[in-house]
């Protein structure tokens, strides 16, 4: 097991659009197996390339740890393009492993339909509802250099300025391996 350390709110790779992978390689292997192993180590159940410091434009998803979705399978998304999102919205609670400790309700497309590569580098297309629609438009948006909390209103991104700054001062106490201020 190889944990990468997170990177955190304020990195700077965080607000960037990561970069399309073009080849199937031991790297992109080895970052995905990682990128698993980080995101379990974190009691997470997504994670973005950018969020352990690669710019390449990947993201993994396992929702199985939640009790209703427990049949469900890890996934990798490589490329991956929202092609399609509903009218219907609906709002949830969200967290990320880059924002430690911080929640807020994020008002989302209760369905998404993505387009894809999967490990293998073949093309697909998945039709998500509810958590796993939710966990793949969080992750994509990390790709394109989005967190959740821009998606929230003025007045609770001001409620939340005080602890966003000690995160991104690294004064945020967290039970995995985050990256160093201004690694990345």
């Amino acid at each position: 097991m190889s944990l990468l350390p997170v990177t955190l709110y304020g990195d700077k790779i965080l607000r960037h659009k990561a970069k399309k992978v073009e080849k199937l390689d031991i790297e992109l292997i080895t970052l995905i197996k990682n990128m698993f192993d980080t995101m379990y180590n974190a009691d997470g159940i997504g994670l973005a390339a950018n969020q352990v410091g690669s710019p390449k434009s990947v993201f993994v998803v396992d929702i199985s740890p939640v009790k209703e979705y427990s049949k469900f399978e890890p996934m990798v998304f490589i490329n991956p393009l929202i092609i399609e999102s509903s009218e219907e919205t609906i709002g949830y609670e969200e967290g990320c492993l880059s924002i430690p400790d911080v929640r807020a309700e994020v008002i989302r497309p209760k369905r998404v339909k993505v387009k894809f590569l999967s490990s293998d580098l073949k093309e697909q297309i998945l039709e998500a509802d509810d958590l796993l629609a939710r966990v793949i438009q969080h992750e994509y948006d990390h790709l394109q250099g989005i967190y959740f909390t821009d998606k929230i209103s003025e007045e609770e991104q001001k409620k939340l300025k005080k602890d966003l700054n000690k995160i991104k001062n690294r004064k945020t106490k967290v039970d995995y391996p985050v990256s160093e201020k201004g690694i990345y």
